[in-house]
């Protein structure tokens, strides 16, 4: 588990730190993809759910584990407002919006898992079994 600044550095702190772990796990030939998506959900906690925290430092934290033939990504945020995948072809898009089409494209599967007392989790699923 990793808690992250809300910042450039908390970015590059998430992405230092799931190369690493899949390094350290001989899982290297992954860490492209999950460090793609672990950014981009880390990037949807910060964009949508902490700005809507108003007391306290908010807590973003990301979470790696190796499930069978399956890496599971999370990002716990403070926030309840659930995650909104957005049609890749809205043409309201233009530089925002597709970071769930991308996690959505890369992930075996995602979703989200509320956090009582308050906040969420949101998690993908990556493979990790050899393409036959």
């Amino acid at each position: 588990m990793l808690r992250i600044a809300c910042s450039g550095e908390g970015f590059a702190r998430a992405r230092f730190f799931t190369r690493d772990t899949l390094s350290d796990w001989s899982l290297g030939r992954y860490a492209d993809d999950a460090v793609l998506v672990i950014t981009e959900l880390a990037s949807n906690a910060v964009s949508h759910a902490v700005p809507s925290v108003t007391a306290g430092v908010p807590e973003v934290r990301l979470g790696l584990a190796l499930g069978s033939g399956h890496l599971m990504l999370t990002v716990s945020d403070p926030g309840d407002n659930a995650p909104v995948l957005t049609p890749s072809g809205d043409s309201a898009l233009q530089e925002h919006g597709r970071g769930l089409c991308i996690v959505d494209a890369l992930a075996e599967e995602w979703g989200w898992t509320p956090r009582p007392p308050a906040g969420k989790t949101v998690w993908a699923k990556l493979s990790t079994r050899t393409p036959t």
